[in-house]
Formats: structure tokens, sequence, C-alpha cells
């Protein structure tokens, strides 16, 4: 992959009008379903290519390797990539403090056309981007072309809000001086994202850093690197200089943990489990021989979300929502409806009907456009086959439960419902992270809204009903980031629906929204006398 210098200069181009989201694909009209199945035959072209480290414009190969596999079909190998350790995390860090000054003194309508040239690159090719993305995690047409579009949402909205954080001033003059408030970037950062959402998440974390000034060492997930060595290439293409992304797949035990350490960096930015998430703040927090600031940490974390179906709902709308949020991407969304909370009146209709349209749900292979693909690979489904074990002792299975056997052996779970589960029940505290849905019967609103409030999560929820009072306590007391009123509790659109939770979810990060680049800058306040 070749590389611009630090010096080289890119024409600047000021955002054209507001910020839009990027439309979603109809995948109903011929010319797009010929345009995805065009793409899904170039990119079957390209399996099983190698992919080089990149360290300061560098091209690296190790003795180690990782192969991301398709989960539809795991003999079939997406992508090889060499595997960063331990000892690459020096070179990686020289070479992103090397590139911090040249980079964070860039002007920012430099680094936002960036932004913008890297989007328009990914709307001309979005259908190649979306048949990686099937290919790499498993996603349905419907679903990669959402990971896709928000990809270019991150990437347009941060650019507009770089200039605005730029424009930035205090908002009084106090008299006989000249005040002044700006926005510096931090410095290094590490960008460590996840396999679920391993277009758009890794994107925007990058986006926002590189955006506001900052370096970074990029780390993927080691289930879906190939997607983002392609990010790295867009950027590229688009006039990155070398060192400001650093290409760095690796072992979280090894690599991650050294880059978390380093004296030299100064922010992490994270998406993935709890667990994790809780490692590194407190690796983080821990200061390093030569370190001399706090180390930030920006992190998004899991979920056990909860849609309350009142009474009064419209049962239609209301069990469209609840399997649209709950089986999408076969429940692999941080934001999924994993509990749906019933008021007793309508809990027995609603079982169902819940089990009728459960029941017409397809599952297969992503590139067949099925309604489910594959859940990641197969640690992750015998982890959920656990649960669903579990599961039979906690409830009834009204649907699914099953893990089907498939020619190509793909890590395939049949869309699982139990109902009758108790609140406090495994399935209803503890993230699954897959196609298996916990119907839960409580007798009043009032119960319903004390269970949504019952884990040590708080990520998003959603509410069906048509009452104004319901309405009016939910929003002061349902205890989650992200709540929705009358509609599915995923599918958060980039500037209006800033994304992140509360307790165990997270920092509540709010990407895509206003406050998310002040995350990675700090503010410096100037006064001159007069």
């Amino acid at each position: 992959m070749a590389t611009a210098s630090l010096s080289t200069q890119i024409q600047p181009r000021s955002p054209q009008g507001g910020f839009v989201n990027e439309p979603f694909v109809d995948f109903k009209t011929p010319e797009n379903t010929r345009a995805m199945l065009n793409a899904l035959d170039l990119v079957a072209g390209q399996l099983g290519l190698e992919y080089d480290l990149i360290i300061g414009g560098r091209s690296l190969r190790t003795e180690g390797k990782i192969r991301s596999l398709n989960p539809a079909r795991p003999a079939q190998v997406v992508g090889v990539h060499q595997k960063a350790g331990a000892e690459h995390a020096e070179q990686a860090m020289a070479a992103a403090f090397r590139a911090f000054e040249p980079w964070s003194r860039t002007p920012v309508e430099t680094r936002v056309s960036l932004l913008l040239d890297a989007a328009d690159i990914i709307r001309t090719r979005k259908f190649e981007f979306c048949a990686w993305l099937t290919y790499e995690a498993g996603k349905n047409w419907a679903e990669a072309d959402a990971d896709v579009g928000e990809t270019i949402d991150f990437l347009e909205f941060y650019a507009r809000e770089a200039l605005r954080l730029a424009a930035a001033t205090t908002s009084i003059q106090y008299p006989g001086e000249r005040c002044e408030l700006f926005y510096i970037p931090l410095g290094v950062g590490a960008v460590i994202s996840p396999w679920n959402f391993p277009f758009a998440i890794m994107a925007g974390m990058t986006a926002a850093s590189i955006v506001t000034g900052n370096t970074v060492i990029l780390k993927p997930s080691s289930d879906a690197p190939t997607i983002a060595a392609k990010f790295v290439e867009v950027l590229e293409e688009a006039g990155l200089p070398g060192g400001v992304v650093n290409f760095c797949p690796g072992s979280g035990a090894s690599f991650g943990n050294a880059i978390v350490a380093h004296p030299k960096t100064r922010f992490i930015a994270f998406t993935g489990s709890k667990t994790v998430g809780l490692e590194i703040h407190e690796r983080a927090a821990h200061p390093q021989p030569s370190q001399i600031w706090i180390k930030r940490t920006i992190l998004e974390m899991g979920g056990k979300n909860s849609i309350l179906v009142c009474a009064d709902a419209d049962l239609d709308s209301a069990v469209e929502g609840v399997v649209a949020s709950a089986f999408g991407f076969s429940g692999q969304k941080c934001s999924a409806c994993s509990r749906a909370i019933v008021e007793a009146p309508v809990y027995d209709v609603f079982v169902e009907r819940i089990r009728e349209r459960v029941a017409q749900l397809t599952f297969g292979d992503p590139a067949a456009n099925p309604s489910l693909g594959p859940v990641i690979n197969e640690a992750a489904l015998s982890s959920m086959l656990a649960y669903i074990e579990i599961g039979k002792q906690e409830g009834r299975l009204i649907a699914g439960g099953h893990a089907p056997a498939t020619g190509d052996g793909g890590y395939f779970l049949e869309p699982t419902v139990f109902a009758d589960i108790a609140p406090d029940a495994v399935l209803a505290q503890e993230e699954i992270f897959g196609p298996v849905l916990a119907l839960i019967k409580v007798d009043s609103f009032e119960e319903g809204l004390a269970v949504g409030n019952n884990t040590e999560y708080g990520l998003t929820g959603s509410i069906y009903t048509t009452d104004s009072a319901s309405k009016a306590q939910a929003r002061r007391e349902f205890h989650v980031g992200n709540l929705y009123i009358n509609r599915k509790c995923t599918g958060a659109m980039v500037g209006a629906h800033p994304f992140g939770g509360f307790n165990m979810s997270g920092t509540d990060s709010k990407a895509g929204g206003p406050d998310y680049l002040l995350l990675f800058t700090q503010a410096k306040s100037v006064a001159e006398k007069l």
C-alpha cells in the first residue's frame, strides 16, 4: 500500500451544505440486486489475499498470522493478516509519535477534506464494501449496507463537527482582555475495534481521532481485520500521510495490552465486551514510568436491552420492533433487544404473535440474503448453546433452540425465544450476544419499568405505548443512554441518535453526536491583556 509523506498537502475543501444521513439501498430493485451480486463475485475473487502490517507507512510481515474466516463457510479464508505482538508495540508507537507533531499542526480544513474524500471513495464503492462485510462478518445485504452507510455518516458528520469545534470561542470577552478557547489534540491513541460493526465503529473511532489531529494505532478485531485493512487503503488513497494511522492486527493479550500500557499512549477508544473494557480501563489507570498524563478511556461495552410492551401498545408494531431488534444480525449488536417485558393483559397474545413472526424468519448463507446469517465463530456459538440449555431450565422454549448442521460447517443458530423468564434469571441478566430472546411478564407499567432497570447495563431501551404519562415517566426513569418510543431499540442514526450507554455499558461516549469529538481533544484557554 503506497502512502503519502507527511509533507503531502491535501487540497482543502469545505463540506457542502448540512449533514444528511446516507440513504439505505433498496435491494428490491433489480439494478441494486445485480450490483450486489456483481460485488459479491468481485470480492470472491479477492478472498484469501495476504495483508501487511502498516507502521509508519511501511509494510511489515510477521511469522505469526491471523486468518479471517467466513463464518458461513469457515473453510473459506477471507484474508491472511500479520499478527502484531508486543515487540511491534514500540515500533508502532514510535511511528505514531513521530507523525503526531506535523499532523496535529495540519490545518483542520485539510484533515476535514481527507475525511470527505474517504467518504466519497466508500460511497462510490458501496456495494463492494457491503460484499466484504457479507463474507467476513456474516452480514446479510441490509445489515451490510447499514454498516457501510454508517461509516460514510461518521466521516461526513465528524468532518463537519471538526469545523464547528475549530470555530469555538469563549462565551464572553472579559473587559481589557482578548480571550480565546480552542481545542487541541491529545496525542497518540489506541483504537481497539469490534467485529460486529467492523467497518462503521472502527472507522468512526479512527476518523474522530485523526480529524481532531491525533495519530492512531489501530488494532481491529481478529475476527474481522480485512475490512479494516480496506479502510486503511481508502485513507491512503485519500492522501493520509504515513504514521497517522498504523494498522496492527494482533493479540489483545500481547500487542493490545502493550499499547494500552505504553507510557506514550494518550487515549484508548474501545468497543467490545464489558470484561475487556474494564480490563483496559484498569490497565490504563496505572501510570507507567515516564508517563506524564492521565490516560483517557473512551469505552463502549455491553448491554442487556429491554423493550417494554404496554397493554395499550400497537401490538403489530411492537412485534415487528422486538423481532427486528432481537434478531437483526443474529442479535450480535450491543443495542439488540434481549428482553421483551410485556404487561400481563397482552402477554399471552404477544407470545403467540412472536412465535408466529419468528417462524417466518429465514437463516443461511448471508450471500443469499436471508433474514439471519451465521454467528461470528465457533466459540460464540458454543456459548449461546450453553445459554439455551440454561434457558430450558428457566423458562419455556417457544421457538428455535438448535444449531442446524450445514454442509459448509457454518456457525448457524436458529432464532430462539423463551417465554416465562423471571426478571432475575440468568437469561434475563447476562449478555448473550446472539439470537436469543427472553419474554418476561409483568403486572403493570411500573413493574415493567423496574424490570427494565434491573441489570448492570444501561445502553438502549424501548417502550411501546400510546399513553403520554407513561412516555413521560419512561423519559425520566428508564435509565438507558438511548431510549426509543414506539420503535425498535437498534439502528441508531448518526447525528439523530448520539450513541452510548450508562452503568456497565460504558462511558456514554455518545458516538455520532455533538459532544463526541471533545473526547479526543483538550481545551486550552488563552487570555491576553490588551
